[in-house]
């Protein structure tokens, strides 16, 4: 099966919307994650699949390089700088989190589908990064 390129029309304003609402879940988590830096690394410790934030040494080091990248990466989206770039750094700390975190998570699916759908949104920007908006 071969996609079709096709040409859509959408809304400034939604795609400003949408780049600003996903980037603030980033911001707010790596504010989050770094004044709570020991319940983050505790959480991670008990996940089923810590061992994948032990790639960067010790949990500690992931969460702090993890927050660097969100809050900046997630200012960049915000602002629309370099929305591909931003993007494809929030995929690439995204995804560990998910698999580390959400994942082997038998309780609730909840999280786990929502960092998908917010991946979701990632891949857009990846992927349309070259929008040629014209303001209505």
């Amino acid at each position: 099966m071969k996609l079709q390129e096709k040409t859509l029309e959408v809304s400034y304003r939604s795609v400003v919307i949408l780049r600003m609402m996903l980037s603030l879940i980033f911001i707010v988590a790596s504010t989050s994650h770094f004044f709570k830096l020991e319940q983050t690394v505790k959480r991670i410790e008990a996940a089923n699949f810590g061992f994948i934030a032990h790639v960067l040494g010790t949990a500690e080091i992931a969460v702090i390089l993890s927050v660097m990248a969100m809050l900046l990466a997630g200012i960049a989206l915000l602002v629309g700088f370099k929305t591909r770039i931003s993007a494809i750094i929030l995929m690439a700390v995204l995804i560990p989190i998910t698999l580390t975190i959400q994942v082997g998570q038998t309780a609730t699916l909840g999280p786990l589908f929502k960092n998908i759908a917010i991946l979701g949104g990632l891949i857009f920007f990846t992927l349309n990064s070259n929008i040629k908006l014209k303001k209505q």
